[in-house]
């Protein structure tokens, strides 16, 4: 129960709700489709449809596909038939389409005298249509203006590359006559989904209820009528264009351990495939919302995380994180994978309203991973980073290095390069103070000690610290309820 009402009360609005209803008037020219959809703004569709085929080459004509189709991507394929030729028609009929094609044509010109209401109608041959209309009557060079009287153009007839939906024809040769069920399959861009997770922290029980949500995005004006709708935790390479290089996508770490264990998911690939339970209609310019994750009593803690960059230090005391942490894990109890999206923190107030506490971004994560949703700045808890000295070390010793032979037109000469080993001491203190009324552990963690020869040493500390990456070292401050501690701690370093 509690998990419905909190879907209830966070989820999105009903107007974005699922909904298997086809749409009227849209997409009648589809038949059974499926849709997949992918993390990179790229979906695949196939429509399979029945139609009557003569013997021979004939031309088939498929209107309602995407209008954000890859043509180069089309795959038809039908009992006894081959493909001679296709072409995607998308030049859309419209008001302004159709004058455009009307230049250098004659239209007539209908105005209606708003006194008496006759009507002159007058032949005009179109001279232009940018950012205006401008038409030649009878000899005299006129801009047919939008000025709210009343005026209309009559054509002769809709130009035949002119669509009233994107349009893909193709010309088949069909082995024999009949009806048969024909597969059209192709790439189209502008549908996409994203994950949005519903979080519902209960500190007192220290567990939190997840709801997690699909959003659905079509962009296009080609709607999917109750399709069969598959999506895919992940991002397929694309080829780039010719002549241009593909920019690799941003690096995005996993936030805390990442798992090691397998989700109960169908995969394809090194993908993980999120099938919808129903069909759903997928509306043109729509965005819709469908769960997909619904589970409640995970454990979770709320902690605090302070990092300081390499010669970090501030005059004034700097907020520390907030930071929810779980697992991903089945024993954890929430065992799935998590693909990437937002997670939004709630929790109860002393009235029992859930409010917002912050939100954060996952990169796609393994089940079995320790996930730390950062959910803002703590406002009772406070670190300061002072750099208490900084001294450079020197080595007696040189190191001979960079020996090598450069051959010129005067010969080879042997050149020797010294350079001298030196180290720098650098000493930090932490101040830490708590406001609140209850003890907190804060995790600080130093960054910056070593990004290239991993020969950090840490002669000293006041405390035991753990070595988390060849970058960075992290102690578990506790300090006491309204009161404060200092850590410390040196590091040798070559820079």
């Amino acid at each position: 129960m509690r998990l419905v009402m909190l879907a209830a009360l966070l989820a999105a609005p009903p107007a974005i709700a699922q909904d298997a209803t086809p749409v009227a008037g849209a997409g009648g020219a589809q038949g059974d489709v499926s849709v997949t959809i992918y993390n990179n703004d790229q979906a695949l569709v196939e429509d399979v449809r029945r139609l009557t085929l003569p013997a021979g080459v004939s031309r088939q004509e498929f209107a309602d596909v995407s209008q954000n189709i890859r043509p180069e991507t089309v795959r038809l394929s039908a009992e006894g038939v081959t493909i001679v030729e296709q072409n995607f028609d998308y030049d859309l009929l419209s008001p302004d389409a159709l004058m455009e094609k009307a230049v250098g044509r004659t239209v007539t010109i209908v105005r209606t005298n708003p006194g008496t209401g006759a009507e002159l109608r007058e032949q005009a041959r179109v001279l232009a249509a940018n950012n205006g209309v401008v038409l030649d009557i009878g000899g005299r060079i006129e801009v047919l203006r939008d000025d709210g009287l009343p005026a209309r153009v009559i054509f002769p007839g809709i130009p035949p590359n002119l669509r009233a939906r994107p349009t893909l024809s193709v010309t088949l040769d069909s082995a024999r006559a009949g009806a048969r069920p024909v597969t059209l399959a192709y790439l189209t861009n502008g549908l996409a989904w994203s994950a949005d997770y519903v979080a519902l922290f209960d500190e007192a029980a220290g567990a939190l209820d997840l709801q997690g949500w699909i959003t659905l995005t079509n962009r296009g004006d080609t709607p999917f009528v109750n399709a069969d709708t598959v999506l895919v935790a992940g991002a397929p390479q694309m080829a780039a264009p010719p002549g241009r290089l593909r920019p690799m996508p941003p690096g995005q770490a996993l936030p805390g351990r990442p798992g090691t264990e397998t989700a109960n998911r169908e995969r394809i690939g090194d993908y993980y495939l999120y099938p919808l339970e129903r069909r759903t209609t997928i509306a043109a310019n729509q965005q819709k919302q469908v769960s997909f994750l619904s589970v409640g009593g995970v454990p979770a803690t709320r902690g605090y995380r302070f990092r300081n960059a390499w010669l970090g230090a501030t005059e004034e005391p700097a907020s520390a994180d907030a930071v929810l942490s779980f697992s991903s894990s089945r024993e954890g109890g929430l065992g799935d994978a998590l693909p990437a999206g937002t997670v939004r923190v709630y929790m109860r107030d002393t009235r029992g309203q859930p409010q917002f506490i912050g939100e954060n971004a996952i990169a796609h994560t393994p089940m079995g991973s320790d996930l730390a949703i950062r959910t803002g700045e703590a406002f009772d808890i406070k670190v300061r980073p002072v750099v208490e000295g900084r001294e450079r070390i020197a080595s007696d010793e040189w190191e001979r290095t960079a020996r090598f032979r450069i051959t010129t037109a005067e010969g080879t000469r042997e050149v020797v390069r010294e350079d001298a080993v030196t180290f720098w001491r650098t000493r930090m203190r932490y101040d830490l103070t708590n406001a609140s009324p209850q003890p907190v552990t804060v995790e600080v963690v130093q960054a910056g000690l070593d990004g290239w020869w991993s020969d950090t040493r840490v002669p000293a500390e006041s405390q035991p610290g753990t070595q988390v990456s060849r970058d960075e070292r992290m102690w578990r401050v506790q300090v006491p309820a309204n009161g404060s501690a200092t850590l410390t701690a040196s590091f040798d370093t070559r820079y």
